[in-house]
């Protein structure tokens, strides 16, 4: 069997765990492919692509894999960001590189291989300039005003790690992507409006997909066939506020709805987000509320009338989708989220979402309150629970209209999309 050649480059800083970049740069490679460019995917640390067919059903598997280190390190992942493009400039020297996708901006070793006709595709999740750039203080976006850096990096010792990262950032990041690259595109509308605030110019605006292993309903399960039951999904860490709601939520939503539980599913596999699920844990029970940490079997069957909470480590994506067929609400507290694809994977099982007032989930997926309901206050989020938890009516058409949203951000689409906008620049 004769090896393909390779004509394209995916890199991502840590293909290592299921993530939004991660998706979005396995569904680039699946496209690159398609289009003629064979990639090879670049990264830090080494990493097993046969998980992206459980993580996602994407099959990366037949792909070569080169990167900076034959270790795997669930750690540093600022560092992990500056040196992405070592792992490259390897690779561009040992094949007919044609393409790189790169869904980070410290590429500016990499700039000087355009003029030997190298296209660079640059995939903007968010500009990390509004954050550290000081013209840019007072937007809401810069160190020590976004919600969405300071809770994971605003306190010791990350705040310490924070600021050696951004030391040595300019050394590697590259000026302007309308001039260093010959495609930007970005996750949401709201990072392109960001974009725009940075640099004065818009990217494509090109929505991650949903992952092909957790399709779109055609049809989901009535309201009267559901419990009380409100779940959130994404990985044990400080900006996804689940402190926040088992802290100021959950008190009050009880108070409206005796019986309601929360599930909260999520990665835990650093001491970072195993110490932040025993903090939110603590939380719970210092508030009187009951609370189980679950780290294998099925959550479902662990519900009783002793706990109103519940942290499901690690679940595998069936079980996950079991517990949004049996809820009636999704919620996601973050603020300034950039996307959103856990709240994705919740609409395109026909969940009614909730989601903060702000980022690229409230912009892109629930439409600025059109698909889903939003809140910025403790009672604007207990009052558009309950009215799920309580409507059938409100139920039925709000998860009606997060189905139809998300069947025009499937994997299929993406593909299509992406491989449009690669061969207008090849």
């Amino acid at each position: 069997m004769l090896e393909m050649p390779v004509n394209s480059i995916v890199v991502h800083h840590y293909w290592g765990s299921p993530g939004g970049g991660q998706l979005v740069c396995a569904s680039a490679a699946v496209t690159l492919d398609k289009v003629g460019l064979r990639p090879i995917l670049t990264g830090t640390f080494r990493f097993e692509p046969a998980k992206y067919i459980d993580w996602y059903g994407i099959n990366i598997s037949d792909y070569e894999v080169h990167t900076l280190m034959p270790i795997n390190v669930k750690a540093f992942g600022l560092w992990t960001r500056l040196y992405v493009w070592k792992p490259v400039i390897e690779v561009v020297s040992r094949y007919n590189i044609k393409a790189v996708f790169i869904d980070e901006e410290t590429y500016k070793p990499l700039i000087r291989f355009r003029s030997s006709g190298l296209k660079i595709i640059e995939y903007i999740h968010f500009p990390f300039e509004v954050v550290v750039d000081p013209r840019f203080r007072g937007s809401g976006l810069a160190y020590g005003e976004d919600p969405y850096i300071m809770e994971r990096y605003g306190r010791f010792p990350m705040n310490v790690y924070w600021g050696i990262f951004t030391r040595l950032l300019p050394r590697y990041l590259r000026e302007n992507p309308f001039n260093d690259a010959d495609l930007v595109l970005t996750n949401s509308r709201w990072t392109a409006g960001v974009t725009k605030l940075v640099y004065g110019e818009e990217p494509t605006v090109l929505n991650p997909p949903i992952p092909p292993n957790m399709g779109v309903l055609g049809s989901v399960r009535a309201f009267e066939e559901r419990e009380n039951l409100v779940v959130m999904l994404g990985r044990f860490s400080e900006e996804k506020r689940y402190h926040w709601v088992v802290r100021e939520l959950m008190p009050r939503l009880l108070r409206e709805m005796p019986n309601v539980k929360l599930i909260i599913f999520g990665g835990a596999t650093t001491r970072t987000q195993l110490g932040y699920v025993n903090r939110v844990a603590e939380m719970a029970r210092g508030i009187g509320l009951g609370v189980k940490v679950v780290n294998e079997g099925s959550v479902l069957s662990e519900l009783d009338g002793e706990h109103q909470v519940y942290l499901r480590l690690n679940a595998p994506r069936s079980e996950i989708n079991d517990a949004m067929d049996r809820a009636r609400a999704f919620l996601h507290a973050t603020i300034n989220e950039h996307w959103g694809i856990a709240v994705a994977e919740a609409m395109a099982r026909g969940l009614p979402v909730v989601v903060h007032k702000s980022g690229g989930a409230w912009s892109d997926l629930a439409l600025n309150g059109e698909v889903g309901l939003g809140y910025e206050s403790v009672d604007e989020a207990v009052n558009a629970l309950t009215k799920l938890l309580t409507d059938p009516r409100a139920w039925g058409d709000y998860s009606m209209k997060s189905l139809e949203r998300v069947r025009d951000i499937t994997f299929d689409k993406f593909v299509d999309r992406l491989a449009e906008l690669v061969r207008r620049i090849l």
